[in-house]
């Protein structure tokens, strides 16, 4: 994977430290190795900072006994290591725990862990509100604030509490992954490295509504798997759900993921909310079928999660059954997901910070 974002601060360490200590998390081995040598240490240095980082989890440089403690003593004058714990946290009835995280600027996201019977997932976030405006969901309705930075994004993970449990992620969370690239693939090297967490990639899923640019850089550096928000199969549809649709048609996106092989370990899948009166005929699932013919892939269904002042209806079971069972006996292997989180407006579609951020802002 080439270098990607702009590291979080400049690499040379000369002349006064800023009040507010910078975070290294984030910043990949060659980053660590050149940081070391700018302040006149060796580069194996570099690589003993990114495992106590990234391998053994090392909330402080103290802790780093490996390195010298004059290099420990000039990274705690001038750094932080950057994980920090949540704010607050919400437990659901089903075990789901929405965790309210604080980026390096000062604002929140949401991070959501998924304890089940043989894993648990995290889902992060990506960014700070999101800029899509889809109908359904309340992260679009919050508005975009901030980009996240990779080290952000690795935050959520690292200050999990329930972190050595987790084995897997889904970058499911607040914000399009697509339109804050270059620092998602920035976690994802890290997360997948040798010298970082040496986690397989089939361990993380990435979702996206289809926005072309970052979704091909995105597929060409990584081997993780991939979640496409659908919604509706047909252009006009779409776009009275989902504002993306006029840059990047879905029939666009599905002829571009044509273009890759999907018959080995990495996975696609398409995400699909069944709306009534919406989305939800025999009609909409043939389209649906022929519009991700030749393509291996899975569509998941998903319960619409009410959100307030919004006119949109959820199916009941009867007819989300149905449409599995269309979409299955014309060839297109589709599953039911389960709810998980709702109780505490931690499912699909249900995150939102805007009240803390605005609290943060003095509003």
């Amino acid at each position: 994977m080439t270098p990607s974002e702009t590291p979080q601060m400049p690499l040379s360490v000369r002349g006064t430290a800023s009040p507010v200590k910078p975070a290294l998390l984030g910043y990949t081995l060659a980053e660590l190795q050149q940081l070391c040598e700018e302040m006149g240490y060796k580069r194996f240095n570099g690589a003993q900072l990114a495992k106590w980082m990234y391998q053994k989890g090392a909330r402080d440089f103290a802790s780093m006994t490996d390195l010298p403690k004059s290099l420990r003593e000039a990274l705690d004058e001038r750094f932080v290591v950057g994980v920090r714990e949540p704010a607050e946290s919400q437990r659901s009835v089903d075990g789901t725990v929405k965790y309210l995280f604080p980026t390096a600027t000062g604002h929140f996201v949401e991070t959501v862990y998924i304890p089940e019977t043989t894993r648990a997932t995290i889902c992060v976030s990506s960014q700070v509100g999101c800029k899509m405006k889809c109908a359904f969901c309340m992260t679009g309705r919050q508005g975009f604030l901030e980009q996240l930075t990779g080290g952000d994004i690795l935050a959520q993970l690292m200050g999990l509490p329930e972190r050595e449990e987790i084995t897997n992620m889904v970058l499911m969370g607040q914000g399009e992954p697509m339109d804050n690239i270059e620092p998602v693939m920035r976690a994802l090297e890290i997360l997948t490295a040798p010298w970082g967490m040496a986690w397989s990639p089939r361990r993380i899923t990435v979702s996206s509504v289809g926005l072309l640019p970052g979704l091909k850089q995105l597929l060409d550096e990584s081997r993780c798997h991939v979640a496409i928000s659908l919604h509706h199969p047909q252009h006009q549809g779409r776009l009275a759900l989902m504002p993306s649709e006029r840059a990047y048609e879905i029939r666009a996106v599905v002829d571009m993921l044509k273009d890759y092989d999907w018959s080995g370990q990495r996975r696609l899948s398409f995400e699909y909310i069944l709306f009534d009166g919406i989305n939800d005929s025999d009609t909409d699932a043939k389209a649906l079928v022929a519009l991700l013919k030749g393509l291996e892939c899975r569509v998941n269904l998903i319960r619409f999660h009410a959100i307030p002042d919004s006119e949109l209806r959820g199916v009941g079971e009867k007819k989300m059954l149905r449409f599995r069972d269309m979409l299955t006996s014309h060839g297109t292997f589709a599953t039911i997901r389960a709810s998980r989180g709702e109780d505490i407006a931690a499912a699909c579609g249900m995150l939102n910070t805007e009240r803390q951020n605005k609290q943060e802002r003095g509003e």
